[in-house]
């Protein structure tokens, strides 16, 4: 079928696919908890990413390098589209390394257990309320080295990735209850943070150093920053 979500909700309801009957509500719900989990996540990544990336500039400069390296200078107003970042191993993995250590939901939402089962001793009964830590599973110093610290390069020779599949790393859930934002969300990440990166040299206020740049957070579903990423941009080309 060719169309967008919202056409494919549509033939749905017209053709009555799904086992409960689907209203033009429910259809607009879908549809908005897509834009809102795919928009404000996606914002919050954006000043995470830059937050790390200006406590680490060696990452810093790598990216801005791969990425005008890979693009060329095309004059003063260009804007990079979704082919140019597909091919950018570099920047693709400063995005992984900061879903890992800044999961903009780093609980997910609330699953309830089907049956009864049992983990590691405990016994879970069924229509049990589960919460996954997401943001400690990415920190697990078992299963990550050095895990406390932004190294892009532990994505590079890697087959982890943040779609659901790889449980060591799950920013966006997994399975039928993974976020409907997904696609939405990366895809708006990546274009707006690629051009922030590849237009512009980022700098400090005056007097401020990277050890100044504080990582607290604002109380909430989705994390965002408490207290705002104040950064000078000065243009490349």
């Amino acid at each position: 079928m060719e169309g967008d979500i919202l056409d494919l909700l549509l033939q749905l309801k017209k053709d009555k696919l799904t086992p409960i009957d689907l209203t033009l509500e429910d259809i607009k719900a879908i549809v908005k908890d897509v834009l809102l989990a795919g928009s404000d996540t996606s914002a919050a990544a954006v000043v995470w990413t830059m937050t790390a990336l200006m406590k680490n500039p060696k990452a810093m400069k790598q990216v801005q390098e791969e990425i005008r390296k890979s693009v060329g200078k095309k004059g003063d107003i260009h804007i990079l589209n979704e082919d140019e970042i597909q091919n950018l191993p570099y920047f693709k993995a400063v995005i992984k390394e900061s879903f890992r250590l800044y999961p903009p939901v780093p609980l997910l939402v609330p699953r309830e257990s089907m049956e009864k089962s049992t983990l590691e001793g405990y016994e879970i009964q069924p229509r049990t309320i589960v919460h996954v830590n997401a943001w400690a599973i990415a920190r697990d110093p078992e299963i990550w080295e050095n895990s406390e610290e932004f190294i892009s390069e532990r994505f590079l020779n890697s087959d982890i990735n943040f779609k659901g599949q790889d449980f060591e790393l799950i920013p966006f859930g997994a399975g039928r209850r993974g976020c409907p934002g997904i696609a939405l969300g990366v895809a708006s990440m990546e274009l707006a943070l690629s051009n922030l990166l590849y237009a512009f040299d980022w700098e400090l206020p005056c007097g401020m150093n990277k050890e100044d740049i504080d990582t607290n957070v604002k109380p909430g579903i989705t994390i965002h920053k408490k207290n705002d990423l104040c950064l000078i941009p000065k243009k490349y080309l």
